[in-house]
């Protein structure tokens, strides 16, 4: 392998463990499961990124850097296999790696835990509980007075 391609390999593996213990974390999944599949890995190997980023948080709140440092070889060295094997090229390490990084800069999402009580008797609408909705309609029916009598 070239030292272009394994740098790229290297840079790959740096950006998704970063992104092991970050919000954007769903996202890099996506992306790096649909690569994998993509070079027709076997399940085990897709599985092994949910079990990389569970050993970086354990070794995170350990501060373990020696097995962020492992995680992060064993994602190199099956980045650089994938290339070896012809399954991955070179643009296609490239797309990944801006991919990720552009994950890794984006700003962090702001998430808060949201504790609602209703209160005050029946609802008989749509309870809805969000940060934000625009444009939303309710057709609501209203049943017809009783009369007093």
């Amino acid at each position: 392998m070239d030292s272009e391609l394994a740098a790229l390999a290297a840079s790959g593996a740096t950006a998704l463990v970063s992104l092991m213990v970050t919000d954007s974390w769903t996202h890099a999944r996506e992306l790096v499961g649909r690569l994998l599949a993509r070079t027709g890995s076997d399940a085990a190997a897709i599985a092994e990124l949910d079990s990389s980023r569970t050993r970086l948080l354990t070794a995170t709140t350990t501060e373990d850097e020696q097995a962020a440092s492992d995680i992060r070889a064993r994602w190199h060295v099956h980045l650089q296999q994938l290339v070896e094997a012809g399954s991955l090229t070179s643009d296609d390490l490239r797309v990944l790696l801006t991919s990720l990084q552009r994950l890794d800069a984006a700003p962090a999402t702001r998430r808060e835990t949201v504790h609602n009580d209703i209160n005050g008797g029946v609802q008989h609408g749509p309870v809805i509980q969000s940060g934000r909705i625009t444009g939303l309609t309710f057709h609501v029916h209203h049943p017809p007075a009783s009369k007093p009598g």
